[in-house]
C-alpha cells in the first residue's frame, strides 16, 4: 500500500491542549562541533518522500558514522499525535511542513525550525478539466475540491490572493487529497487541489485535465522543515549537529546514487519506486548549506511573508509569526 500522505494538518486548539509541561529554552550558537550526547535520537517521521535522506541515512549507517548511538524513526500517520509526541517529550524532534511548524510556535509550543529539508515545485497543483479555466482568474465563483489545512489549502489560497482574490471567490468543497483527484477525473467539480501521486493519476486518466498553477510558481512555499524542541538544542547540540552531518551524508548519497536511493525511500514510505517518480521529480532536496543561505535570504525575505499570509488567510494561524519564534538558522551555520 502506498504510505505517501502529506495530510499536514494541526488545528491550533490541539496544539494548545499539548502545552502542559514545555519550558522554554534558549541556546548559544555553535562555535564548533561539540560531543555529542550519549543515548538513542528519536525522530518523529511521516510517510512522505521529502523526508526521505533519513531512510538512507540509517539504511547506510551515516548515524553511526557521525557518532549517534542510534537513531529511531519514530512512524506517524495523523499530525495530532506527532505533536503530542513533540509537545510532551516523547520524541527529541520531527519533520513538519511549514504551516504546521507555525501552528505550534504560535500555540507556545518551544520549538524552532532548523532545516529546510524540502520544498514541492510540481509534487501540488491545482487541476482544471476542460477550457473553462484557463487563468486562476477564472476559479471566482467555481466549485474547488481541496484539503483544509493542508498543503493544498496554503497553495490555493496563495494563487488566489496571487490573483487578486480570496477563498470567499470561490465555491469551497473539502474533501481528503486523494479525493479531490478523484472528483477532478469524474467531472465532479471544475477544479481541484492536490498532491502527488494523485496529479499524475489524474493527468493519466483524462486528457483534458490540465495543471493550472503549481507550487514551483512560489518556491519554498509548500516546503517541510527538520523541527527541534529548544530544550534538545540546548542539551543535546551534539546529537542535532550530528543529525545534520547525516542528512548531508545521504543528500550526497542521494545525489551521486540516485537510484538507489530512491529505491531506499520508496522502502522507507512503502511504495513501489515506480510509483514515485513522478513524486520525484516534483520535489527538490537542500542540503545543510543550500538551506542555510535560503533561511538567511530569499526564503526570509519572501517566501516566509507569502506563507504567512496564505496561512492566515487558510485561518490555520490567527496572526503572523516572526520570523525567529520559528526558524533558528545559526544551529545549520555551524560549523
Amino acid at each position: 500500500m502506498m504510505m505517501t500522505l502529506r495530510k499536514h494538518i494541526f488545528g491550533a486548539v490541539a496544539v494548545a491542549a499539548l502545552l502542559t509541561g514545555a519550558l522554554t529554552a534558549s541556546h548559544p550558537a555553535f562555535a564548533e562541533d561539540p560531543a555529542v550526547e550519549p543515548g538513542v535520537f528519536k525522530l518523529a517521521i511521516q510517510p512522505w518522500l521529502g523526508y526521505g535522506m533519513w531512510y538512507i541515512a540509517k539504511e547506510k549507517g551515516f548515524f553511526k558514522a557521525n557518532g549517534l548511538e542510534d537513531v529511531e524513526l519514530v512512524n506517524f500517520v495523523e499530525d495530532k499525535d506527532m505533536g503530542a509526541a513533540i509537545a510532551s517529550g516523547q520524541v527529541n524532534g520531527d519533520n513538519e511542513s511549514i504551516q504546521q511548524l507555525l501552528v505550534k510556535v504560535q500555540a507556545g509550543i518551544p520549538l524552532k525550525g532548523i532545516l529546510l529539508m524540502d520544498a514541492s515545485t510540481k509534487a501540488d497543483a491545482i487541476l482544471v478539466k476542460g477550457d473553462s479555466i484557463k487563468t486562476p482568474a477564472d476559479l471566482k465563483g467555481k466549485q474547488v475540491a481541496f484539503e483544509k489545512g493542508a498543503t493544498s489549502d496554503l497553495l490555493l489560497n496563495y494563487i488566489l490572493q496571487k490573483n487578486g482574490m480570496t477563498i470567499e471567490d470561490i465555491s469551497e468543497l473539502p474533501m481528503p487529497a486523494a479525493n479531490a483527484g478523484t472528483a477532478i477525473i469524474s467531472g465532479t467539480v471544475a477544479a481541484a487541489v492536490t498532491y502527488e501521486p494523485y496529479i499524475s493519476t489524474a493527468l493519466a486518466a483524462d486528457k483534458s485535465i490540465k495543471v493550472l498553477s503549481e507550487a514551483g510558481e512560489a518556491p519554498g512555499l509548500i516546503s517541510d522543515m527538520l523541527t527541534i524542541p529548544e530544550d534538545v538544542l540546548k542539551n543535546k547540540p551534539g546529537q542535532v549537529r550530528a543529525l545534520l552531518k547525516s542528512w548531508d551524508q545521504a543528500l550526497d548519497f542521494y545525489r551521486t546514487h540516485t537510484e538507489e536511493g530512491r529505491a531506499i525511500i520508496a522502502k522507507g514510505v512503502g511504495a513501489e519506486p515506480s510509483e514515485l517518480a513522478t513524486a520525484f521529480d516534483g520535489v527538490s532536496y537542500y542540503s545543510v548549506a543550500e538551506s542555510q543561505e535560503a533561511l538567511n535570504g530569499v526564503f526570509k525575505s519572501q517566501t516566509y511573508p507569502s506563507i504567512l499570509k496564505a496561512a492566515v488567510a487558510a485561518k490555520m494561524i490567527e496572526k503572523d509569526v516572526p520570523y525567529e519564534s520559528a526558524v533558528d538558522a545559526s544551529v545549520s551555520a555551524a560549523k
